[in-house]
């Protein structure tokens, strides 16, 4: 079951849970549900949330055939346009950093001077985590995604996204798309705010597959792939058995000395990274698959100027 945001016509944006291939309306169950924010100030425990959910569901009849969306991110329901929407309202996205090897050895290569704190923070009992995004800088799948026009080397960085409660309990899990700066970056680590932190700079959805889908978020294949005028010029793969540290260390860090009132979504951090001498150009279309969560795919502007 998954939570899906959308928008028919010109209505508020709507929350919606996918069972098989239909997509049912759960906006007015009761006014915990109404939108995402809602649902993850809910007092109530995750799994009884979770019930509700499919209680309500089993009441009524699909609005629509979740294919409808699946393919490009709208389309139309009787005479009304549908769009999918990203599945965050109010949520900060926060991230995780080093937490796979291929980061840590992409990170120490990229340095100037500054290798040494990776391996540090890769070996450390801290992890490194950082504010990603606010709402207004994330897009949905099928937005575009934005490189900086000011960097020159620019990569996405495919990650398990963790949808936490305010209470910060796993409420399920979404694909992220961590957009990064590497020539900003690598020439002084305290850019790593600009690096990471612009309009565009994230990419969430294509909506959140609930915590009881996923049992084990540990074994779960990644894969990202990059077409540039529809041919492949990258493609990899990753496990998340090959984190460092588990989703469950990296929420408690998280939540020491912070809160949420909306909940809050963090990214995992990324195992794959392309060769050096590779880089996003503006039009080429990221794609971003983790087994048993989804697939994301986001075309690639840019963004500011140089």
């Amino acid at each position: 079951m998954r939570l899906i945001r959308y928008q028919l016509g010109d209505s508020h944006p709507r929350l919606g849970v996918t069972m098989g291939e239909g997509v049912y309306d759960v906006t007015e169950v009761d006014e915990s549900f109404a939108d995402i924010s809602s649902l993850l100030r809910r007092r109530a425990p995750v799994e009884e949330s979770i019930g509700r959910l499919r209680e309500a569901v089993a009441k009524q009849r699909p609005v629509f055939d979740v294919q409808t969306l699946v393919a490009s991110g709208h389309g139309r329901v009787g005479d009304q346009a549908v769009r999918l929407l990203k599945p965050i309202d109010h949520q900060e996205v926060w991230a995780a950093g080093v937490t796979y090897k291929r980061s840590e050895e992409a990170r120490m290569a990229e340095s100037q001077g500054a290798a040494a704190f990776y391996a540090k923070v890769y070996e450390s009992d801290r992890p490194e985590l950082f504010l990603k995004a606010t709402p207004h800088r994330a897009v949905g799948a099928y937005e575009e995604i934005g490189i900086r026009a000011d960097s020159s080397w620019n990569v996405p960085e495919p990650e398990l996204g963790v949808v936490l409660t305010e209470r910060l309990e796993v409420l399920g899990y979404t694909v992220g798309n961590d957009m990064s700066s590497r020539s900003i970056e690598g020439e002084n680590p305290l850019y790593l705010p600009q690096a990471k932190v612009y309009t565009r700079c994230l990419s969430v959805g294509p909506w959140i597959t609930l915590v009881d889908e996923v049992p084990e978020p540990h074994s779960l294949g990644i894969a990202l792939r990059i077409l540039r005028a529809g041919a492949l010029v990258f493609a990899g793969s990753i496990s998340t058995s090959q984190m460092h540290r588990r989703v469950e260390e990296l929420v408690a860090y998280l939540g020491r000395a912070n809160s949420f009132p909306h909940g809050v979504v963090l990214l995992t951090g990324t195992g794959i990274v392309p060769d050096d001498d590779f880089t996003l150009q503006a039009d080429d279309v990221v794609e971003i698959e983790i087994e048993r969560i989804g697939l994301l795919t986001n075309r690639v502007c840019t963004v500011g100027v140089e």
